[in-house]
């Protein structure tokens, strides 16, 4: 499986596993990759790629971690995802037909426990302990990405992107690259874009308040809504969805960043008490919060991403999903639906399993922080220089 690239390669092809755990805390993707060249030369080629679902109680551990987790529970935590992480590698190294000598690095998001790039000391916190995984796969790890992002005055966030640009800028058309997962993040990429030209931000929630509205509703009997089956039987709510687009976060202009701190537990309970005050059935409640992120991520071309189109682009702009979302066929339908019926593309169109993509952004990152050469887009995090990101954990 090729992925496509936009300019000649360098030689000495280097292979690296890419570990991904996102807000959604469903799991672990992991994928091994193929990389020569750096920055916009990458030639990249995606090996093989594993996804490990994290056992029920061991999603309610992190979940729990993140609003309500003391300082003990999430040290332990730390730790035994980091024995997670390592496993996945492990597996994927399997998978991908080589032994792990032959990988020169491991590059690891961990998991986000919390995000808080606008809090009075700008700070984020992932867990899944490195040094754990360098020690039981004998292979260099790379993680920790967004810290030195935000100690160079940057939200942390968005770090994909900087894949985005590599993988998918193109010659004439512009495009964007909409991830829904936890949260929804975008990526605008003008044709033929230099890194400075890259715009990124979270959109607001992505299948976060969807998730969070089946569990509840489901008595914890499902964690998510399965191609949108349940939303699909019900009638959103215009006057409840009004109320959930006020939220400021929205209007906000980039660059931002945001998480389960505004869109998680709290958000969810909210939404909750309102929609029983207008004695929504519970079908409908789920149809509102699909709509809610479909609404949110119309809104945000609209704001942040159609006027900065030049005369003739609109009807030539690409949008591209990723994402566990992009498999929501309702919510497919009501994005579709809000933006005049464009057609919408997904990563598999270019190559890319909808899974794969972050970790892959991981795998590309580590890369990059091994070279000495920056890996964020100042432009999409508000950071006040390109860095190198990461802490790099030797292989003994």
């Amino acid at each position: 499986m090729k992925i496509p690239h936009r300019r000649h390669s360098s030689p000495a092809p280097h292979y690296l596993v890419g570990l991904m755990s996102g807000t959604s805390a469903d799991g672990i993707d992991a994928v091994v990759t193929r990389i020569s060249g750096s920055g916009p030369a990458s030639q990249i080629q995606l090996v093989a790629h594993v996804h490990r679902a994290f056992p029920r109680a061991l999603r309610q551990r992190i979940l729990h971690g993140c609003r309500h987790g003391t300082v003990a529970e999430i040290c332990e935590l730390n730790f035994a995802l980091g024995e997670r992480f390592a496993r996945a590698a492990l597996q994927v190294i399997r998978r991908a037909g080589l032994n792990p000598p032959q990988i020169i690095a491991i590059g690891s998001h961990g998991q986000t426990i919390q995000h808080r790039p606008d809090a009075g000391t700008p700070s984020t916190l992932q867990i899944g302990e490195p040094a754990v995984i360098a020690e039981r796969t004998g292979i260099t790890t790379v993680a920790d990405f967004r810290v030195r992002d935000l100690a160079a005055g940057g939200q942390g966030a968005p770090l994909v992107p900087y894949a985005d640009w590599v993988l998918f800028t193109d010659a004439e058309r512009p495009r964007i690259i909409q991830n829904i997962g936890g949260i929804g993040n975008l990526t605008f990429l003008p044709p033929r874009a230099g890194r400075e030209e890259v715009v990124a931000f979270d959109t607001g929630p992505g299948n976060m308040v969807i998730d969070g509205v089946v569990a509840a509703l489901s008595g914890g009997k499902r964690s998510f809504d399965r191609d949108g089956r349940w939303a699909a039987h019900g009638v959103g709510s215009e006057k409840l969805l009004a109320e959930l687009l006020s939220h400021p976060f929205l209007r906000r202009r980039p660059p931002k960043s945001t998480g389960r701190e505004e869109f998680g537990e709290s958000f969810v309970r909210s939404l909750l008490a309102r929609a029983r005050r207008l004695r929504l059935v519970d079908a409908d409640i789920v149809a509102t919060a699909t709509a809610f992120t479909a609404a949110s991520i119309a809104a945000a071309y609209a704001r942040f991403v159609v006027p900065r189109l030049r005369a003739g682009e609109l009807a030539q702009l690409q949008i591209i999903l990723g994402g566990g979302g992009a498999k929501n066929a309702t919510l497919c339908r009501m994005l579709t639906e809000r933006l005049g019926g464009r057609t919408l593309m997904n990563h598999e169109h270019f190559g890319i399993p909808d899974s794969a993509k972050e970790a892959l952004a991981f795998a590309l990152l580590a890369h990059e922080t091994l070279e000495g050469r920056p890996g964020n887009v100042p432009s999409a995090t508000g950071a006040r220089r390109p860095v190198v990101l990461g802490k790099i954990i030797p292989r003994c």
